[in-house]
């Protein structure tokens, strides 16, 4: 981690130093023919090592369970689920997006981002990355084993630590509540936008088939001068419009899901990390002390109660056992000290990543302008081509009055 002078608790980065770590792509590889063992398999490519290998989701699993291995006090994201059966496209492209959003939150994080495993998964090319992961973890302890700052991490706390956590864990809980409404409403919007470049492709394609009709005009029809038939070729003609607002109206709609939805996913993720951490604090780290506590304060009334009594000095083997038992309680007290270290740093890196929100509400407000300005030019383009439609008895145009609240006038 990245800390200035004086007081090792603190970061220094920007958002743009963790972004330009590396960008790392995961791409989709035709499944494999086979009547039943089909799988999906991913390429992954990382700017930082110019690399590319390919991966399968277990691959992500066994490298996920290395990271919370080693790095039991920090932000992991979480994977998305396993394939289920009968997955369809929607599922299998759902899951390729989270699973590039988890191995970039990853490759950009301080410690991750300098761990041997990290490298291993990016470029390592060989026939079996699993077997290579965990060798690459056996022997080796955990991130407390191996910083050198973990022993005196209590040293570094502020006083109020715990009232820190506390009023932390809310902030984030009630940010991510509102990030996660703020990606519902994005999806609808984005989805809205697909949805209506759909209509317009039908919408286009009636018109034209309407306009392609050749279907006879009865005599009694034509008793007048018809102008069905220059109608019929202006009709024909607006397809390509049609479908022109169709591919504009989708183009801002796949736009605002990579630009906005993807990224208000990727910074959920990361909160939700941080309220997974939070839980492995409470339930694993001071769950596990408060036990180790409980059961060394029994054994110290068993030893006053034998003073007491004056009963037999324990064995060497007892005193032994007893020597060690406090010495894992100092570790665990160690450990709660150094996770919350952690916490206080990994805070401070979601703190780093909110900016973020800038970045999301300006592709938002550029999506709309850009896609609204590219349709306002095709509906005005359009406008003319309708002037046959609305063409008056002196053939000059005149644009048609619609009855009002559905009754004509008389």
């Amino acid at each position: 981690m990245q800390m200035p002078q004086g007081n090792p608790l603190l970061l220094s980065y920007t958002l743009q130093e963790l972004l330009a770590r590396d960008t790392v792509q995961v791409e989709l590889i035709p499944e494999k023919k086979g009547l039943f063992l089909k799988h999906v398999e991913y390429e992954v490519s990382s700017q930082r090592f110019r690399s590319s290998v390919y991966r399968r989701y277990n691959d992500f699993v066994v490298f996920h369970e290395m990271l919370l291995q080693k790095f039991p006090y920090r932000m992991v994201p979480a994977l998305p689920p396993k394939r289920v059966l009968g997955a369809d496209r929607e599922f299998i492209e759902a899951r390729r997006r989270a699973l590039r959003r988890f191995i970039n939150l990853v490759a950009r994080h301080p410690p991750f981002s300098e761990d041997v495993a990290l490298r291993l998964f990016l470029s390592f090319s060989g026939p079996d990355v699993q077997n290579k992961l965990k060798e690459s973890a056996q022997c080796v302890g955990d991130e407390f084993m191996s910083c050198k700052l973990a022993p005196r991490a209590k040293d570094f706390l502020p006083a109020d630590i715990q009232t820190q956590f506390a009023v932390s864990r809310e902030l984030i809980r009630n940010i991510y509540n509102s990030f996660h409404k703020l990606r519902d409403r994005a999806e609808r919007i984005a989805s809205r936008a697909i949805d209506n470049a759909a209509d317009l492709l039908i919408f286009g394609k009636e018109l034209s088939a309407l306009g392609s009709d050749t279907t006879p005009l009865p005599s009694w029809a034509t008793l007048h001068s018809s102008t069905w038939g220059s109608l019929k070729q202006a009709l024909k003609g607006l397809s390509v419009e049609f479908a022109l607002l169709a591919d504009k109206a989708a183009q801002q709609g796949k736009q605002e899901e990579n630009d906005v939805v993807e990224k208000l996913n990727l910074f959920l993720d990361l909160l939700q990390s941080y309220k997974d951490l939070c839980e492995r604090h409470e339930k694993g780290v001071l769950h596990k002390h408060q036990r180790a506590l409980h059961k060394y304060s029994l054994m110290k009334r068993q030893m006053m109660s034998a003073t007491v009594q004056s009963r037999e000095p324990d064995s060497v083997e007892q005193l032994e056992s007893r020597i060690v038992e406090e010495n894992a309680i100092q570790t665990m007290e160690l450990r709660g000290y150094f996770s919350l270290y952690c916490l206080h740093q990994e805070m401070q890196l979601v703190h780093v990543y909110l900016p973020l929100t800038s970045h999301i509400l300006g592709a938002f407000v550029n999506s709309q302008i850009q896609g609204h300005k590219e349709m306002s030019k095709v509906w005005n383009d359009l406008k003319p081509k309708l002037n046959c439609l609305f063409a008056g008895p002196s053939g000059s145009p005149t644009p048609p009055r619609l009855p009002q609240d559905g009754v004509s006038p008389r």
